[in-house]
């Protein structure tokens, strides 16, 4: 897992971003999260390794790693949104609507879609986004020993 801390922390330099003490509590929290969090549940793990990590300082962390795809905003079934870190590349998610656990499936086939949509609207699209919304495995087998 160090490596990943340290990939992690050498785009943030690379970029110009100093490792912080509540950055270096952020990655620590994301690389140990099983689920996306949201900033508030970010604040409050991260707390563990940075006393005084503040919800504005995780609120813009995010956003700077958001723009370096270090994270992604992860939409769920309820509105809500988390963070989860990102591979690189073309990403889209897969969500479970009860434990909101997330598979990242890398790349994208939508090329041709897109273009038709483009075609038959006039837009320019510059982006998307996709997630598509499930029981995972763990949920399903749940249900059936009930």
């Amino acid at each position: 897992m160090a490596t990943d801390f340290e990939a992690l922390a050498d785009r943030l330099r690379e970029h110009g971003h100093k490792l912080t003490q509540p950055r270096r509590a952020i990655l620590q929290v994301l690389l140990a999260a099983s689920k996306p969090l949201s900033p508030a549940e970010i604040q409050a793990r991260g707390q563990v390794f940075c006393a005084d990590l503040g919800l504005v300082t995780v609120y813009r962390t995010l956003e700077v790693m958001e723009a370096l795809d270090v994270v992604r905003p992860v939409h769920l079934a309820d509105g809500c949104h988390g963070y989860a870190l990102s591979s690189p590349g073309h990403t889209h998610h897969v969500v479970c609507e009860r434990c909101h656990a997330v598979v990242e499936i890398v790349g994208c086939d939508l090329g041709d879609f897109l273009d038709r949509v483009a075609q038959r609207t006039g837009y320019a699209i510059t982006g998307h986004w996709l997630e598509i919304s499930g029981l995972c495995a763990d949920c399903q087998r749940a249900d059936k020993a009930v």
